[in-house]
């Protein structure tokens, strides 16, 4: 498992702001933490919703600066207020560069109604964590214009002279510090603490096929989000990316393996049909694939996927030829089931799952070696299933006869008839050597003589004749697999499969 820490920036899409974040990765944790005032001394509290007294100085200001206003969608706040003019109930002080929400209030009306308040006013008042943006204008109107009023009246710009009570901005000096006061400072407090197990990754915009750029957000199982993620560069952010998704995989993968004997590969991906988009938990285990809409929990979780496919009858199409292996495109081209048009450079990160009766589901990763991943695992989960089942038989017919097809892992391919079971024909895997379908129930298999080395043509007719197509590359690939060393080195098989 990955462990790292670093700084990023967080884009909240409800209110527009960006502000920096401390991440921390743990095996089974993302930690985002977020800059706070907290009180080091005479108090462990943190500066949060608290009720507040203003005293009113002798020159009857109450020793504080407002921004902002509802009129302008943005909350009055307390951008600046001064040491002894400021105490909550239980005798704290604020500091002197507090950020403080007083509520959604207009401007004009909350300084109005300090200005008629009594020597003590009492409101509610809570730190901001996230500084607005608003914040950062200068103190004043701007403009030409210095008329006192325009000052007092925009929301954006301070009113801190009209609250203070003197002319020349200037606040009152602070008196010296007290040992027994309390001291505040920032620090990076933990804000988000969001569990990997059957999470998911996404650089795409909501719905959309749209790729943010060195961004990405992190979805917990429950929906919870870290929002928007950025990073200054494309590496740093595919660094992050990698590491957290290597740790939701692997975490996944030992807490499914809990109530599971076998499960290959686990994830979640994204199921892109036309335009819309929708994210699917995926598996291999055993015999099956399954798609899931919600991930599988427990282990009676299993009965309620979206749909379950054969192994034996699925074919796994990588949109890029050069992540398929040799021998298991070497198949594809035998049944002339492999195809390579252009494609687009935004399906390049996408894999199909083509299934019976011509239908299919497409599926986008997040990066390249998830690619990797679920080829080689595909290609190790229907080699397993290939070497349990090892022969597989169809009902078919050829001018009227009802005959039987069976794919056998040792003998190749026989013919017989449906009810005598008497042998028409068997060639072996090697003597295959090309097909053509129509697309809906008819094939034509090209095998070669061994003995007359002519080219005999064999005419069958399927009620789902995709599936078929899919179970003889299963098992051409799976023989060529067997055979070689490097992929069976490669691989660590269960011995019970392996054996039967």
């Amino acid at each position: 498992a990955n462990t790292k820490s670093g700084i990023a920036l967080l884009y909240n899409e409800e209110t527009n702001n960006t502000y920096d974040v401390c991440l921390k990765l743990t095996k089974e944790v993302l930690t985002i933490q977020k800059l706070d005032v907290v009180c080091t001394r005479g108090s462990e509290s943190h500066v949060n919703h608290r009720t507040v007294v203003l005293r009113r100085q002798a020159a009857g200001g109450l020793g504080l600066s407002i921004k902002g206003g509802a009129e302008h969608s943005v909350p009055v706040v307390i951008s600046k207020i001064f040491k002894d003019q400021v105490a909550d109930q239980t005798g704290m002080l604020f500091v002197g560069d507090a950020v403080l929400q007083v509520g959604a209030l207009v401007h004009h009306l909350f300084v109005h109604l300090l200005r008629t308040a009594g020597d003590e006013v009492t409101i509610t008042v809570r730190y901001l964590r996230e500084v607005p943006s608003f914040l950062k204008l200068p103190l004043g109107s701007p403009g030409p214009s210095t008329d006192h009023s325009s000052r007092v009246s925009s929301p954006l710009f301070d009113s801190g002279v009209h609250l203070n009570g003197n002319g020349n901005n200037t606040a009152p000096s602070p008196p010296s510090p007290s040992a027994n006061e309390p001291k505040y400072e920032k620090r990076w407090l933990d804000a988000v603490c969001l569990p990997l197990l059957m999470a998911r990754v996404s650089r795409y915009k909501t719905g959309t096929d749209k790729l943010r750029s060195n961004c990405f957000e992190v979805f917990a199982l429950d929906g919870a989000s870290t929002n928007i993620l950025q990073f200054c560069t494309a590496a740093e952010s595919t660094d992050w990316l990698q590491a957290i998704s290597t740790n939701i995989n692997d975490l996944t993968q030992e807490n499914v393996s809990s109530f599971l004997y076998i499960t290959d590969l686990i994830g979640s991906y994204c199921d892109v049909a036309g335009r819309i988009s929708a994210f699917k938990f995926l598996a291999l285990r055993g015999p099956y694939f399954y798609i899931f809409r919600t991930p599988p929990i427990s282990a009676a979780d299993w009965g309620q996927a979206e749909t379950t496919y054969n192994l034996y009858e699925v074919l796994f199409k990588v949109h890029k030829l050069w992540m398929a292996e040799d021998c298991w495109l070497q198949a594809r081209l035998y049944l002339g089931l492999e195809h390579s048009p252009e494609q687009q450079d935004n399906e390049s990160l996408c894999f199909s799952i083509l299934v019976g009766h011509g239908q299919s589901h497409t599926f986008r990763v997040e990066l390249a070696t998830d690619l990797a991943i679920w080829e080689k695992s595909f290609q190790r989960a229907v080699f397993l299933e290939v070497q349990r089942i090892r022969s597989k038989s169809y009902m078919c017919s050829s001018q009227g006869n009802v005959l039987c097809f069976t794919i056998d892992f040792e003998l190749g391919f026989t013919c017989s008839e449906g009810t005598s079971k008497t042998i028409l024909w068997r060639y072996k895997f090697s003597q295959l050597k090309g097909s053509s379908d129509d697309g809906k129930t008819r094939v034509k298999l090209l095998f070669k003589n061994a003995e007359s080395n002519q080219i005999e043509m064999k005419e069958l007719e399927f009620a789902n004749l995709t599936a078929v197509l899919h179970c003889i590359h299963s098992f051409i690939a799976a023989k060529v697999a067997s055979m070689d060393p490097l992929f069976m080195c490669s691989q660590t098989f269960p011995g019970n499969h392996m054996n039967s």
